[in-house]
């Protein structure tokens, strides 16, 4: 239910309104942008919001219960809003936004009707239009336990607790070359082939500075280390540019026991049964006592 302050009321109720709206997109990287379909810019909360965005929104449509509220936007890109390179390389992916009715003529005159995230963006003819989805979206995540064989944590997560800041983890790497999803690399430190392999990599300079990507292959080739990631940059990695690379997990208990030293906190069931043992039956001469499976 939204509260309606007694001064907005009473301009609603006026009859003549000066009304326009305010979005305000905040990335996960903290960099927030404002927009507004008035014609002159806006301020409240210390944030600007810039009228040169030719930003405009479809109808909200919201239900009560559990339904995710739908909602999309339009605008054009520009060199000081949303443009074409970030929206390419995904900075403004699951980008967290709020979206005002507001009282141009006394901005604290406003009511929020939609706090949400960014879903799917389409670019077109020098545009853009963005999917928004409301908060209840994130009722639609699984949540609980997977009882798999291998650990359904993240490397690095609270459940995991690896510090994956340690140099036997994770090191700094520096490109030599890269073309597409293949990328050659000089790392400090000695790793083993196949180290990185299931990895990340997180740029730290360059066109792809803040970005991050997942390492599918890593091999030793004379001097150099060749990385093939499951997805190519969103930029050509230039040489020099540097990286950080974290180390792989399988998420097998024994690359738990052995790699990592962090069997304590394995998260998976090495010793549930599989469909093998579901199916199976007594036969004369096994032996079927009630023991232990893992002897």
């Amino acid at each position: 239910m939204r509260v309606i302050g007694e001064e907005l009321r009473a301009h609603l109720d006026g009859g003549a309104t000066t009304l326009c709206r305010c979005w305000l997109v905040r990335r996960e990287d903290e960099v927030a942008f404002g927009f507004t379909d008035h014609d002159d810019d806006l301020a409240f909360d210390g944030q600007e919001f810039r009228a040169s965005s030719g930003m405009d929104a479809s109808v909200l449509k919201t239900a009560t219960g559990l339904s995710v509220d739908n909602l999309s936007v339009v605008g054009a890109l520009s060199d000081t809003g949303v443009t074409e390179t970030d929206i390419r390389a995904g900075r403004f992916d699951g980008a967290r936004v709020w979206h005002w009715l507001v009282n141009w003529g006394a901005p604290h005159q406003r009511i929020l009707l939609f706090h949400g995230t960014f879903g799917e963006i389409r670019r077109a003819d020098g545009g853009f239009e963005v999917e928004l989805r409301g908060l209840a979206e994130a009722l639609n995540t699984p949540a609980g336990r997977n009882l798999l064989r291998r650990c359904d944590a993240s490397l690095g997560d609270k459940r995991c607790g690896a510090d994956t800041s340690d140099p036997a983890w994770s090191g700094s790497a520096t490109a030599v070359r890269g073309r597409g999803a293949e990328l050659s690399v000089r790392v400090v430190g000695d790793y083993e082939p196949g180290w990185f392999t299931g990895g990340r990599l997180l740029w730290e300079t360059g066109a792809n500075v803040g970005l991050r990507g997942r390492i599918r292959t890593d091999k030793i080739v004379g001097d150099e280390r060749r990385l093939s990631l499951w997805q190519e940059p969103a930029f050509a990695p230039s040489a020099g540019d540097r990286a950080k690379v974290i180390a792989g997990c399988d998420k097998l208990a024994d690359t738990c026991r052995t790699k990592f030293v962090n069997y304590l906190n394995f998260r998976g069931f090495p010793h549930i049964p599989g469909e093998d043992w579901v199916t199976a039956y007594p036969k004369d001469g096994e032996v079927n006592d009630g023991g232990s499976r893992s002897g």
